[in-house]
């Protein structure tokens, strides 16, 4: 390939018709910077404890500064960081999950309204993985939703501005009911012993609290929501500290402290286990163009959901298109099972994905390496027609992941999740009991 092709700052080969703003398909490589740390992004309350627990890199994330690095490349770097979730209990700093109260009189009637689930079916102490969608189908936000009460309700926002969309989408709608950022800070707890870890803290009811459970608790004298939920696809647990701007720093040093007894690590929150699980990242696997028809969230858009909601009317013309036989989009999230040296860090560049004969068709969004499997897995883009199982292609890595300089490594077209989870998502259950969610 000519470096003149390779270079091509648009990527033209790659269909991106049905989006306004195409991916960034530009391939930079890495460029290292100074991260400039000014008031212009928020610290959260646990900032500087994640510096003085190691962390030598960061993102930004909800205009948020958000650690992504603890133990240094020449330590083992991020796959340090796996075997220490995948075999013990870790900690994670994930504070930039922002969390957005509803509550009034109407917050079941507006909460139902903004996300495609039927959040009537959501008890009070109880939690879910839900989208929000806007007019056109397109996904802005997947948030885990929390029902403190009859008429309270907490978005843990991923990475987009959903209070300024909730906030402005009630000025035309007119709902009784108070839109608001908390003063809330969760921390992750993930591992496979983290349920013997937050029972020790909080008591026997740990054991019995169910996957989305919630349990109101206090944690050296600070008031905090528990549920047991996560993003790595082992057993965990989140703890959302209330008045956190005023309880970090005990909250923090609680766990750390009764942690070290369980070989506790600080890590970054584990993309390389969320991609094994098939947990999806908004911003880098889907975003405000991308349909859940596109990345195998059907089954957040029920077939009977008795009242309307945003963009239940592009929704449902997306699904009889499919229902007849025709995919109304360009490309397909796929999971991809890849050749090449182990992708043991981030990536820098959505890398391309090829046919075998070398034409450039979709493109990787999470690439790494799994070490259970012994290869590479990535989540990518590719067209309906070469979206199934078993299907070669090719990637298109850096040098220093291919095994020959300039050559594209094999990839195969796999299930997803690649590994099994600690709770299976709707889509395993669906898969395990013959039923077809991913339309």
């Amino acid at each position: 390939m000519t470096p003149t092709a390779r270079q091509h700052p648009n990527v033209p080969d790659v269909d991106q018709s049905d989006r306004l703003i195409p991916v960034n398909l530009r391939q930079s490589g890495p460029t290292p910077v100074q991260m400039l740390i000014s008031t212009r992004v928020r610290k959260s309350p646990f900032w500087h404890l994640s510096i003085e627990a190691g962390c030598w890199r960061a993102t930004v994330y909800n205009r948020m500064y958000h650690p992504r690095g603890y133990i240094r490349p020449e330590d083992g770097g991020a796959m340090a960081e796996y075997d220490a979730l995948v075999n013990r209990v870790t900690l994670w700093n994930v504070a930039v999950e922002r969390q957005i109260r509803v509550r009034g009189p109407d917050a079941e009637a507006f909460v139902d309204r903004v996300i495609t689930r039927d959040a009537t079916k959501i008890a009070p102490m109880h939690g879910k993985y839900v989208i929000l969608c806007n007019e056109a189908g397109g996904i802005l936000n997947d948030p885990v939703l929390l029902r403190l009460d009859h008429d309270e309700f907490w978005f843990s926002a991923s990475d987009s501005d959903l209070l300024l969309w909730l906030q402005g989408v009630n000025v035309g709608l007119g709902y009784d009911v108070d839109i608001a950022e908390l003063d809330v800070a969760p921390l992750q707890v993930q591992g496979p012993l983290s349920e013997e870890f937050m029972a020790d803290l909080f008591g026997a009811a740990i054991r019995e609290m169910p996957y989305y459970g919630l349990m109101e608790a206090e944690l050296a004298g600070c008031p905090v929501v528990v549920s047991q939920t996560g993003f790595s696809g082992e057993k965990g647990y989140e703890i959302f500290v209330r008045d956190a701007t005023l309880n970090a720093e005990a909250v923090w040093y609680a766990l750390r402290g009764q942690g070290a007894r369980y070989g506790l690590r600080v890590i970054a929150p584990a993309h390389h286990r969320r991609i094994a699980a098939g947990i999806l990242s908004w911003g880098q696997d889907m975003d405000v163009e991308t349909s859940p028809f596109q990345v195998n969230l059907a089954y957040q858009v029920p077939r009977k959901k008795e009242a309307d909601y945003i963009g239940r009317a592009a929704l449902e013309a997306q699904r009889a298109e499919i229902d007849a036989g025709r995919y109304p989009f360009s490309l397909k999230l796929v999971g991809l099972a890849m050749g090449g040296q182990p992708i043991t860090d981030y990536a820098p560049d959505f890398w391309l994905i090829a046919t075998p004969e070398g034409a450039r068709v979709g493109y990787v969004t999470s690439p790494w390496w799994s070490p259970e499997l012994g290869h590479n897995i990535a989540l990518g883009y590719v067209p309906w027609a070469l979206s199934g199982l078993g299907t070669d292609l090719r990637v298109e890595l850096p040098d220093r992941y291919t095994d020959t300089s300039g050559e594209a490594v094999p990839a195969q077209v796999v299930p997803v999740p690649f590994r099994p989870s600690a709770h299976p998502s709707a889509r395993e259950q669906a898969r395990e009991h013959g039923r077809d969610w991913s339309v």
